[in-house]
């Protein structure tokens, strides 16, 4: 991967996915929809691994050049930078359930680097971001709903 330039590194986010026993269904959507995010410049994959939990906890730890049907993924493959240490899977893995698939990312928000970079010149740091997640906005929409 060629190295981005840090002065204009964007923001760099992470999310788990958890796929119950039995429940998921692979069809390489979420690989096409990555490839969407990559191609069109909107994000640049750091890293991605694929962890499955056995019944009895042990952990499988799968990069994409391990897996054999990677389809879209292998095209993000040279964008991939080994973020995540061992420590960190670890730990995510701590909130998986017995029996389950996760799958991580780690990505840079390169849309927002030019803004961010600019933030940093003009002597400003980050001190805290965040997420809402989607359930807590449609609960509350719901509720507001309610509330009418």
């Amino acid at each position: 991967m060629t190295s981005p330039d840090t002065d204009e590194l964007g923001p760099v986010d992470y999310l788990v996915v958890e796929f119950p026993p039995a429940t998921s269904r692979f069809t390489g959507e979420m690989a096409e929809e990555l490839d969407k995010l990559v191609t069109s410049g909107i994000i640049r994959v750091l890293d991605l691994v694929i962890l499955t939990k056995g019944a009895d906890g042990e952990l499988d730890v799968l990069e994409v050049d391990d897996l054999e049907d990677a389809g879209e993924l292998r095209a993000a493959e040279a964008k991939l930078a080994g973020l995540l240490a061992e420590e960190d899977v670890v730990n995510l893995a701590a909130a998986m359930e017995p029996g389950t698939t996760a799958g991580v990312l780690v990505w840079e928000n390169v849309w927002a680097g030019p803004f961010a970079a600019a933030a940093r010149r003009s002597g400003g740091q980050l001190i805290a971001n965040g997420r809402i997640p989607i359930q807590a906005i449609l609960a509350s929409i719901e509720a507001d709903e309610e509330g009418e």
